[in-house]
């Protein structure tokens, strides 16, 4: 199994996988969107986690037309309806909370990747 924490991915490899300028990254960096490791040498480097988040942010920003004020509002959004399935998943009996979870799956959401949260959950 992959693990999905690991930094693994470099800047410019990513850059060239979403299409953006790797200026466009630290941009996002400095923005506080997304978290880098470094190695060594001070190279940036992604996991597996953070180059979905930027695939995510690149999405929302050249598909959508989302500014970032607007990506980090969502960005939150998705960690706060994360944070309440967590709790929720403590009180919910589990036959209870996976019919609740298949019943959101199920629910349009314009710009919160609902599939991406429940995975985190899991």
């Amino acid at each position: 199994m992959i693990d999905e924490k690991k930094p693994v991915y470099m800047i410019g490899i990513v850059a060239k996988l979403v299409g953006v300028h790797p200026q466009t990254l630290r941009f996002y960096e400095k923005e506080g969107l997304i978290k880098a490791a470094r190695t060594e040498g001070q190279t940036r480097l992604y996991s597996e986690i953070e180059f979905r988040k930027i695939k995510k942010i690149v999405y929302l920003t050249k598909e959508k037309g989302v500014n970032i004020a607007g990506v980090k509002e969502i960005l939150k959004m998705e960690e706060d309806v994360y944070n309440l399935l967590k709790i929720l998943k403590e009180f919910l009996q589990e036959e209870t909370f996976e019919k609740f979870l298949d019943n959101l799956k199920n629910i349009h959401f314009k710009s919160l990747d609902i599939e991406e949260i429940i995975k985190k959950l899991k």
